[in-house]
């Protein structure tokens, strides 16, 4: 990234955010790792409905008091509060139901799909102007999806089109980021977001916590309809790590994006995409088969390219100025628009 392209920021802010967005990768990381270990022994709405009660304790401990405490909450747009955090709910439960049936390194590079569709919609929501290179970019990672995806072949997968709805939702609710961004606090919508967040997956748990409709027909399908249980002592860790990495993550990524110009931050979030390949290796025995490294690159390779070029066309953008490629914040329940 040349320096004409970016704002000036002193080199002891620039190593903090980078060091800030790479500690939320790697929160984050552990996260998907971490969910994609339960789901084979409990509910999903179960392991969100821990995550995000936990998120809400460490909000209310670590971070209300020093924001004005419950006043965090007024806000005059209710409705879109709402509306946005459902697009959170179902981008995270997509997203998680991926999980348990694809290997970590698919899911997450299908989900990297988001910033192209988010060039994409800008176009007829927020009538944004999109130039031939950015759609270029677009077609590129398209391509990409098409190619992990391998439709009309045996080795197509139907669980391949949860991801892909998480990043269309993702989408959607970061259509929502960029209106409601500048009356509402990055604070505000993410309590928002882990209060719906408990809501959503209480009411799921109480229709579907029972297990009336288990089944084990589909590892995806399994995940969602299976009947809640306590959690086994040696499980309890894993949720309390659930609950803090989440929580820790957005925090940090937040902090990233409104010390530093987008442009800086962005790139490093893709650190995901090798730590999802090494934890899938490691703790799953997963490897990428040839098609997916050809997919990976090419939806990555695209993804910073839209970053870049998106910075290029705005080279005067605030340092607190929400990215294309913030993929994961808005997702697991923050914002990137100035506290």
């Amino acid at each position: 990234m040349s320096a004409s392209s970016v704002p000036t920021v002193e080199r002891r802010v620039v190593l903090l955010s980078v060091a800030s967005a790479m500690g939320a990768s790697v929160f984050f990381s552990v996260n998907d790792a971490s969910i994609k270990f339960l789901s084979g022994g409990y509910a999903l709405h179960e392991i969100v409905f821990f995550r995000s009660l936990i998120g809400v304790l460490l909000l209310s401990v670590i971070v209300l008091p020093f924001h004005g405490g419950l006043a965090v909450l007024r806000t005059q747009v209710l409705g879109q509060h709402i509306l946005r955090s459902c697009f959170v709910v179902v981008s995270n439960l997509f997203f998680f139901l991926g999980l348990a049936a694809l290997p970590l390194a698919n899911v997450v590079a299908l989900f990297f799909v988001a910033p192209l569709l988010i060039t994409a919609l800008s176009v007829p929501l927020l009538g944004e102007k999109v130039g031939v290179q950015r759609w270029s970019a677009v077609g590129v990672g398209l391509a990409g999806v098409i190619i992990m995806l391998r439709p009309g072949t045996g080795l197509f997968q139907p669980a391949m089109l949860l991801p892909l709805g998480a990043a269309v939702s993702y989408a959607m609710l970061h259509m929502m980021t960029r209106r409601m961004g500048g009356t509402e606090s990055a604070l505000t919508m993410t309590v928002y977001n882990q209060i719906i967040f408990a809501a959503v997956s209480l009411i799921i748990g109480l229709g579907l916590g029972n297990g009336a409709f288990a089944t084990e027909s589909d590892p995806s399908l399994a995940f969602l309809l299976r009947a809640w249980q306590v959690p086994a002592l040696a499980d309890i860790g894993i949720f309390l790590v659930l609950g803090i990495c989440s929580t820790m993550g957005g925090l940090l990524i937040s902090q990233a994006y409104r010390q530093c110009p987008a442009a800086i931050v962005a790139p490093f979030e893709y650190v995901a995409m090798p730590l999802a390949i090494v934890s899938g290796l490691v703790i799953f025995g997963e490897w990428p088969e040839p098609f997916a490294w050809i997919g990976i690159a090419l939806i990555c390779g695209a993804g910073l390219f839209v970053v870049w070029r998106e910075t290029r066309a705005n080279p005067e953008d605030p340092p607190n100025a929400a990215a294309p490629a913030n993929l994961r914040l808005s997702a697991m329940g923050g914002a990137t628009e100035k506290d």
